[in-house]
């Protein structure tokens, strides 16, 4: 029975919650590690959110992190999704996880391997399905978005985020520097064009289109050159800022699929 099937994903970010919405919601148990320091930046749509605050609810479903194995285990007995920290997912040694999701979305195999458990599925590029694990799931958006893939690879990763509103580079901000993250604005808030976005020590970071801040990072965390660290939404509904995305839903549906076919 499905509600018999245990499933871990790596990543609790918000693609990786999108997949979790659509399991939980089909009667799975599921269960999300993380790194200890998550750098989601839609973090209302983002189970990862509850390593900082020990609780998150996303669209009305709870997670809780998780210290430990019982904690895990007392978190699924309420009918909740624990959340724990275990960046090389060693959590699949301890309990009887029936699927396993790679959802970090790092463009590359950090370690999954096909026979981690019954059914293993990845998210992205960086996996061939057959080899690395059963299926992969495209993440790229266009035609394909969501597609289930049992031989051969997703699409590459073209660098570019996706176009919403005639808008794609422009609507993602990045770190050119090495430094500390802060921000006086939170999601939900709204941006004008040449507004200060951020500063990265004291470097202003100045969003290049008008829009509601769909996503940011955690004030005083620090950043890499390159790490993404927010998202303006030039449609300006707020409430983008508070659902899950269509891209994670589609993605969440793929999942969902393969588990079916597979299993």
């Amino acid at each position: 029975m499905i509600k018999d099937k245990l499933i871990l994903i790596r990543g609790a970010g918000d693609l990786a919650t999108g997949v979790a919405y659509r399991l939980y919601k089909s009667g799975f148990k599921v269960v999300m590690t993380e790194v200890e320091k998550p750098l989601t930046v839609r973090r209302t749509v983002a189970f990862s959110e509850a390593i900082y605050k020990g609780y998150c609810e996303v669209e009305g479903i709870k997670a809780y992190r998780a210290e430990g194995l019982q904690e895990v285990k007392d978190i699924l007995a309420e009918g909740n999704i624990p959340v724990i920290i275990d960046p090389q997912a060693e959590l699949k040694e301890k309990m009887d996880f029936s699927v396993l999701i790679d959802a970090i979305i790092a463009k590359r195999n950090l370690g999954t391997a096909i026979d981690d458990a019954e059914v293993v599925i990845a998210l992205g590029p960086g996996f061939e399905a057959g080899v690395d694990v059963d299926a992969v799931i495209e993440t790229n958006r266009g035609h394909f978005l969501g597609r289930v893939i049992r031989a051969g690879r997703a699409q590459e990763n073209t660098g570019l985020p996706g176009m919403i509103a005639g808008y794609s580079r422009e609507r993602v901000l990045k770190a050119p520097i090495i430094g500390r993250f802060t921000s006086q604005y939170s999601i939900g808030d709204m941006i004008e064009a040449g507004e200060v976005f951020a500063y990265i020590d004291q470097q202003p970071i100045k969003a290049e289109i008008s829009g509601v801040i769909r996503g940011i990072l955690r004030s005083d965390i620090m950043v890499k050159i390159g790490t993404k660290l927010g998202d303006i939404d030039p449609r300006g509904e707020i409430k983008h800022s508070t659902t899950i995305s269509d891209k994670a839903l589609a993605i969440g549906g793929g999942v969902l699929e393969a588990i079916l076919s597979l299993s």
